[in-house]
């Protein structure tokens, strides 16, 4: 392998006084516009010699990915630069067969709902278990996904998501090892897990656990640029040039170098400075924690209750107490000048990666310290109740062919759904294409509404209309797909 990063090698031709008779248009001629100097496009180039090309690594990139796929222990290791999405995609299309039964986690996202869809696959869901007290989904278990197999043995693939945009974590060996038993490969959602396992600091992830194919977002918890990942092939039960042909259909044809450079950046960081560096955020997690065990009014997901399942401490998980998340947020915002992940109906996340200091971290626990002590001693936001899984009469792909019409919410209850419903972030459907809209959701709906969380829908309607399946379209009423 050489020892000089693609970056360098970028810098070196942009100093080398080489013509570019190639793309892109600004032909690295930074004084031509002064944000192309902000944006360092004189290390912006296509394929050109010396430089290999991703989607027929040979060079360069082919050497990059083997040391990404050393670092993580893969079998074989891809660049990714149009974030996890791509992964996901290209990863189930290689993994599942057209037309057949997949077991998906229903808290995956919307990437993987996606790809059920534009792949013509049938879910059947594994339920993760409800986290007591809180409006989020838990782990899978092993005993949900042994009922699953027992119940749908014909399925050809797995689809699981963690950790969860909450950090928690599923018992990943168990599951892999009840799904090969029964010859069916894993694919794992892990976009906010890049960081698990690596050198012993944080909880193992799916690679240690011998999933088949694992999806990472680095921009989400490593230096690296944003929309910037990673697919690992790590189990036996994937076919690395069936990955590798779908990875040319999801990817672009016109790879941005900068992200590559990128990436290859954040795994020479992690060779050189990842256990140091890791260790640290570690440990000044650790004091965050302690500087917070007071909170009386306030709470911490994991910070005084004993939980059942393993988490990544990285993800703050914060109990609005009697505040709304939103509220929470706002607060946090506005007096302390901190802009957090996102909020939830009572709850809100602060996401932390290795680039949180000692000092931005102990300025969050001193915030939520100050505010603590502020609230009124009230009853807390009562956690909203869990999605309810609603009747399916199709499949996704069934729903998005058929004709659709644009309805008030409250009336659409009853009625198949045309397009998918989520919260953003995180993106987890809660209504997908082909499920039904039933009372429970819809009261779902305007709760989550009124406690100021946005919901967005495929087609743009959500919160107020919903796009439903044509009543008079004779194709409508199809059986169930099981």
């Amino acid at each position: 392998m050489t020892d000089l990063s693609l970056l360098a090698r970028l810098e070196a031709l942009s100093g080398s006084g080489e013509i570019p008779m190639h793309m892109p248009g600004h032909k690295r001629n930074t004084s031509l516009a002064g944000y192309l100097d902000v944006l360092q496009a004189a290390l912006d180039i296509t394929e050109i010699t010396g430089f290999d090309d991703l989607h027929t690594p040979e060079g360069i990139l082919q050497q990059a990915q083997d040391r990404a796929a050393a670092l993580w222990g893969a079998r074989k290791s891809w660049f990714l630069v149009n974030g996890s999405t791509g992964g996901v995609l290209a990863g189930i299309r290689a993994l599942a067969p057209a037309g057949s039964r997949v077991l998906v986690a229903r808290n995956c996202h919307r990437s993987v709902y996606n790809a059920l869809e534009l792949c013509r696959l049938r879910p059947a869901f594994v339920m993760p278990d409800t986290v007591p007290g809180w409006s989020f989904s838990g782990p899978v278990t092993p005993a949900s996904l042994s009922a699953a197999i027992a119940r749908w043995p014909d399925a050809r693939l797995l689809i699981l998501t963690s950790p969860t945009y909450e950090g928690i974590i599923s018992d990943l060996p168990a599951l892999v090892r009840l799904a090969h038993a029964a010859n069916i490969p894993v694919l794992v959602d892990e976009a906010h897990g890049a960081h698990l396992g690596l050198y012993g600091v944080f909880p193992a992830g799916a690679v240690a656990a011998g999933a088949d194919l694992v999806i990472q977002s680095l921009h989400k918890t490593l230096p690296s640029l944003t929309q910037t990942a990673i697919l690992h092939c790590a189990g036996p039960m994937a076919d690395p040039a069936a990955v590798q042909a779908q990875l040319a259909v999801f990817q672009t044809s016109s790879p941005s170098y900068l992200l590559m450079a990128s990436i290859d950046g954040c795994v020479r960081w992690l060779e050189e400075q990842g256990l140091s560096a890791l260790s640290a955020w570690q440990t000044r997690l650790e004091s965050f924690y302690r500087k917070t065990d007071s909170l009386r009014r306030l709470r911490l997901l994991g910070g005084q209750e004993r939980l059942p399942f393993l988490r990544d401490t990285g993800k703050i998980v914060i109990g609005a107490g009697p505040l709304t998340g939103r509220q929470l947020k706002d607060q946090l915002r506005k007096r302390f000048s901190m802009e957090l992940e996102m909020a939830g109906g009572d709850w809100t996340l602060a996401m932390t990666g290795p680039g949180d200091t000692e000092t931005s971290l102990a300025a969050l626990a001193q915030a939520l310290c100050r505010l603590d002590a502020e609230l009124p001693t009230a009853p807390a936001t009562a956690p909203l109740l869990p999605w309810p899984l609603t009747k399916a009469p199709l499949a996704p792909w069934q729903a998005a062919e058929r004709r659709a019409e644009l309805v008030p919410v409250e009336q659409a209850v009853g009625r198949i759904s045309a397009e998918s419903v989520w919260a953003y972030p995180p993106g987890i459907p809660v209504l997908i294409p082909g499920e039904q809209l039933d009372p429970q959701m819809a009261a779902l709906f305007a709760e989550q509404s009124r406690r100021d969380v946005t919901l967005r829908s495929t087609r743009g309607g959500m919160p107020e209309k919903l796009w439903v399946l044509c009543e008079t379209d004779p194709d409508s009423g199809i059986a169930d797909p099981e």
